[in-house]
């Protein structure tokens, strides 16, 4: 028997809506399952996609600077922050792999360090469910060591293959969001006791 039961708003609407988020989560999942497929392609793309990116933010940065600015004291920082995006982004789109070599170093070196807090921090706090934190740690150092060992060779997939995996999981998570609201009670309404599990 529910007694306590907590109104999520616009939930109903998810509910009338699940047959769109079930197809659009099992073509992320697809999408996802291609990106790792062709992991370089997806590498190459995401680096067009950031280039093209940082020329658009840099050049509308820089109209702002100019037109709205220009009696402000920080008028040209933000010219010339605009101005070095833009160059950026141009320099990004003229050798993405390039590109995607560099960050993939600057990813493993992050996994890297990132592994190493966690595990330091887990040993000397040690809160709840400690060793969950040492594992996690342990998983970001070994494969930020993985890539590192395999760079610059792994610079030409491993951002394709991170995009592809965060596709999948995003794809899984509107699939299992549209199973889960067709059990829900109407208005919206979910059992506080299985909102806490």
């Amino acid at each position: 028997m529910i007694t306590n039961v907590i109104a999520l708003p616009g939930l109903d609407r998810v509910k009338n809506n699940r047959g769109w988020f079930l197809l659009l989560g099992i073509l992320l999942i697809l999408v996802g399952w291609v990106a790792i497929g062709e992991a370089f392609f997806m590498t190459v793309f995401s680096m067009r996609i950031l280039g093209w990116l940082m020329v658009f933010s840099g050049a509308a940065g820089a109209i702002h600077a100019w037109t709205k600015e220009r009696g402000w004291g920080g008028f040209f920082f933000d010219l010339v922050t605009g101005i070095l995006y833009v160059v950026g982004g141009f320099l990004i789109l003229s050798n993405p792999t390039a590109t995607a070599v560099v960050l993939t170093l600057l990813i493993a070196f992050l996994l890297i360090f990132e592994g190493l807090f966690r595990i330091i921090a887990a040993i000397s706090v040690r809160a709840p469910n400690w060793g969950w934190t040492i594992l996690h740690g342990f998983i970001s150092l070994a494969l930020g060591i993985m890539i590192w060992q395999r760079w610059p060779v792994a610079g030409l997939w491993v951002i394709g293959l991170f995009v592809g995996i965060s596709l999948i999981f995003n794809g899984w998570s509107l699939v299992m969001l549209s199973m889960a609201v067709k059990h829900l009670p109407a208005h919206g309404a979910v059992p506080a006791k299985d909102r806490d599990s």
